[in-house]
């Protein structure tokens, strides 16, 4: 009896310890969590956000019996989004035991080695190239590869922050989306495009038209450096938008120009342009007022449109080109869209550039306007095949979204961003820390950059923007490669050369 009353004492000790002991490292591991800038998740769920890394390093070894394979999620994959989480790391991006992807896959792009590509002392690297050559403060644009427009708004304070103080340590533009100009895309001093979506907001009167006023004092900031008219993105073309009251803080308000607390809607088009010709005179009139490069953000619908504007740029004899075309692909992202819109409408990427490159040369403009390609274009073959498409550079705005930690939660329309990127919930943004994540940031876009040139460099070229379509072949059903330029020709034989 005497022993048996011991034992049960001893296990009652030996559980309320294991209990504490339990309940202790729980405690240190919560202390821990909360007190690291790398991780959001951790950050934000501590002890429980470590199960997350738990169980994607278990799912390594585990793939093989279950269907989540590397390449098999959508939108973006777990060897996509790995990649950018190990270059954004500064981890080395090497593989072992050869490629997950499936190279059969009808449309994947190969690259044509040279047979004798200079020695690795000749290495490929990327230069400056000017857009806006007619304006009156050109911009000498440092990187081939830059951030897409991503608003605040959409994105909170703290994702803005980084992003900005990432581009300015790699050395690349960011584009402010059509959410106006914040103190947190001028923070970290990089360049800026603004971005002219159809409610103006930033550089509207109380009338949402374009205010003169209201442009030339985003204009006189030295870090802007060059404004795009958005008249359609990948993920709603044609489809305007609603930015509810309940977001329209004070802070939101005066940045956009807008009352606060009450709904803001942006029109599925810009009011004043419905025609080409109303177009190019809105491109100069801006251009004019800001003496800096002006653009234009588009979809690709069909051949006869695009054709059309340019039979009106050649026709007209003014200055009135855009001095660059934002290409966006039916397969852009947002925050939130009809699905319909996502799924169904709009051009890919892949077919519309070489298009919009072919009948830019076709009207002699190959160095009057740059093309600028967007659309999940976020590792390294993605940007130099643009760039072999005709690209004269690439933005990305969900591979820095990865980089700064974003997991593909599917929630930036919730509120609910588990790492603090997408919403303005302020717990959750305790998550996102300004300065770790900067760095991730601009260590995702140098290794693009490096890894692109690496590419160039193994085809034989000097700098990545000499990739033609003749270095590429793309994958056909039967199981064979065919070479680019073939299935899709350049206008001149300059766009083969």
């Amino acid at each position: 009896m005497g022993f048996a009353a011991n034992a049960i004492e001893f296990l009652v000790y030996a559980f309320v310890f294991a209990v504490g002991a339990i309940v202790l490292v729980a405690a240190c591991l919560f202390v821990v969590d909360r007190l690291q800038t790398e991780d959001a998740v951790r950050r934000n769920y501590p002890v429980i956000g470590r199960f997350r890394g738990l169980f994607s390093t278990l799912g390594e070894f585990f793939r093989q019996y279950f269907f989540a394979m590397d390449r098999e999620e959508m939108p973006f994959n777990r060897a996509q989004r790995e990649w950018v989480g190990r270059a954004a790391e500064g981890k080395g991006n090497t593989v072992a035991f050869g490629s997950t992807r499936n190279l059969n896959v009808p449309g994947t792009p190969i690259f044509v080695n040279a047979a004798f590509p200079a020695l690795d002392t000749g290495k490929a690297e990327s230069e400056p190239l000017l857009i806006g050559p007619t304006a009156r403060t050109p911009y000498m644009a440092p990187s081939f590869f830059n951030i897409s427009g991503m608003s605040y708004g959409a994105l909170s304070a703290p994702a803005v922050r980084a992003l900005s103080r990432g581009a300015k340590e790699a050395g690349v533009w960011y584009n402010t989306g059509e959410g106006g100009l914040s103190p947190f895309h001028l923070e970290g001093g990089c360049d800026v495009v603004f971005q002219i979506g159809t409610a103006k907001y930033g550089v509207r009167d109380a009338e949402g038209r374009l205010s003169e006023e209201q442009l030339r004092k985003v204009a006189s900031h030295d870090s802007v450096r060059m404004f795009e008219l958005k008249l359609a993105q990948g993920a709603k073309p044609g489809k305007g938008g609603i930015l509810p009251g309940a977001k329209v803080n004070k802070q939101i308000a005066e940045i956009r120009g807008i009352p606060e607390g009450e709904d803001s809607i942006s029109p599925n088009r810009h009011p004043e342009i419905g025609t080409y010709d109303e177009l190019l005179d809105m491109i100069a009139h801006v251009r004019e007022i800001t003496g800096k490069p002006v653009g234009i953000k588009l979809v690709v619908g069909a051949e006869a449109a695009l054709r059309e504007m340019f039979l009106h740029i050649a026709a007209r004899k003014d200055d009135s080109a855009p001095d660059f075309i934002t290409v966006d692909g039916g397969e852009g992202g947002t925050g939130a869209a009809p699905m319909p819109l996502i799924d169904l409408v709009g051009m890919s990427v892949r077919e519309a550039l070489p298009l919009v490159c072919n009948l830019r040369d076709e009207y002699g403009l190959r160095d009057r306007i740059r093309l600028i390609a967007s659309g999940k274009l976020v590792n390294p073959g993605d940007v130099a095949w643009a760039l072999a498409a005709g690209a004269d550079f690439v933005t990305s705005a969900r591979g820095f979204m990865f980089s700064l930690g974003c997991i593909q939660a599917l929630k930036c329309n919730k509120n609910s961003c588990p790492t603090g990127i997408t919403t303005h919930d302020k717990h959750l943004q305790k998550g996102l820390v300004v300065e770790e994540k900067s760095t991730r940031v601009a260590r995702y876009a140098r290794e693009i950059i490096h890894e692109v040139e690496t590419i160039a460099h193994s085809v034989g070229v000097n700098e990545p923007r000499q990739l033609r379509r003749r270095h590429v072949r793309i994958m056909q059903e039967d199981g064979t490669s065919r070479p680019m330029h073939e299935l899709m020709p350049g206008y001149s034989a300059i766009a083969e050369t």
